[in-house]
């Protein structure tokens, strides 16, 4: 049986959480959200992160930002009220544990954004598909990798800020 043929049966049949990782470190965690709404990337990032599982849910977290902020750049015409108002809250009450965290240990947060890009990469969203928004999708993903080189070199000066906050750095 090829592959994927495998894998589709897999989804389809495994508990949503309890997938064997795929081709990256993550993708058993995130493979079951693709198709559904970004919010269920953040709603499993929350899971994760009360689970004690925080690098698993930085991982989600941000794919889960990754492919919300694409839906909202496809979809500019959305209400404000809706999809936009939750993302913002979304990103706030879910993003700020997470982000908490993951920026304590700087190499780490690097490899994880680098993890996500190759996810989305090898897996491309089905909620929005990238065939279909092809700007969004290179704008967003563009955006993120740009985030991911500013992290890289203001490293030391974010590990500065969290000491000067009484954040830990790992």
């Amino acid at each position: 049986m090829n592959r994927r043929l495998v894998l589709a049966i897999a989804i389809a049949l495994a508990p949503s959480w309890a997938l064997a990782q795929t081709s990256g470190r993550h993708d058993g965690l995130a493979l079951p959200l693709n198709g559904q709404h970004p919010a269920a990337y953040y709603k499993r990032a929350g899971e994760l992160m009360s689970s004690g599982q925080p690098d698993a849910a930085a991982f989600v977290f941000y794919l889960g930002q990754l492919r919300y902020r694409t839906h909202l750049a496809a979809r500019p015409d959305l209400p404000k009220s809706g999809d936009p108002a939750l993302f913002g809250s979304l990103s706030e009450v879910v993003g700020r544990p997470v982000n908490e965290h993951a920026f304590g240990d700087i190499p780490a947060l690097l490899r994880t954004i680098d993890e996500v890009l190759a996810h989305d990469a090898r897996n491309p969203d089905r909620f929005t598909p990238p065939g279909e928004f092809p700007e969004a999708a290179r704008r967003v993903r563009s955006g993120m990798a740009s985030f991911r080189n500013q992290m890289a070199a203001q490293a030391d000066d974010i590990r500065k800020q969290r000491t000067a906050n009484g954040l830990p750095n790992r």
